[in-house]
């Protein structure tokens, strides 16, 4: 024989549920809907940064690699603001003419050299890149520079533009910037030293992933 249940102990099970919790206020749902949304994006962004982080860390060893090989003064390391390269000119191989933004043919070939690392990897997709010119501390006054901010802005520039037609980086990508002898890596008592400070510094500054970001 079959039990049944009285007549309306369902509608009582019901009431007496009901009255355990409430249900939430609509606001509630959608402040946690958008709490999960905001920590889906905020994962999505930590996983793009450490894939870009990636590709920055295997082009610094790829850099490296071909100034080894190509035995080309200077460094490319890792620093907080990007990937940095720094060209070392020596006493032996200028980088431009004295006094002058002009490249020489040895400056030439290691941008072509270093540059083509970089433009065959994706190192620059999502990043831009800042061009620094650097000088000793012999004053300079010319007709053409006034002083050596003028003469390291300008052959900043010059490498800025070479890079563009030679290698055809976009214009949106790369910008210049001089220090003139304001940011010293050696004390300027010596030729060797003086020669270490007028440098060529690439840095690939890291931005959004997405590349949303241009030179600023």
């Amino acid at each position: 024989m079959i039990l049944k249940p009285p007549r309306g102990y369902i509608a009582e099970t019901d009431a007496r549920v009901s009255q355990v919790g409430h249900a939430a206020p609509p606001w509630l749902i959608n402040y946690a809907d958008l709490m999960t949304e905001i920590a889906a994006f905020f994962i999505m962004m930590y996983a793009m940064a450490a894939a870009l982080s990636g590709t920055m860390q295997k082009a610094a060893i790829e850099v490296k690699e071909t100034m080894t090989q190509e035995g080309i003064a200077g460094e490319a390391k890792m620093t907080k603001e990007g990937l940095r390269i720094t060209f070392e000119e020596q006493q032996s191989v200028p980088f431009f003419v004295s006094g002058s933004a002009e490249l020489l043919p040895a400056m030439k070939m290691y941008i072509d050299k270093v540059a083509g690392a970089l433009v065959k990897g994706v190192a620059l997709k999502n990043n831009v890149l800042i061009i620094e010119g650097h000088t000793d501390n012999i004053p300079i006054a010319t007709s053409q520079f006034a002083s050596n901010w003028e003469l390291s802005t300008a052959r900043a520039t010059t490498v800025v533009k070479y890079l563009i037609q030679k290698h055809g980086i976009p214009p949106e990508k790369i910008a210049a910037i001089g220090y003139g002898e304001h940011k010293p890596i050696k004390p300027n008592d010596t030729d060797e030293n003086r020669a270490k400070n007028r440098r060529v510094v690439f840095l690939i500054k890291l931005v959004s992933p997405e590349g949303g970001e241009g030179v600023k």
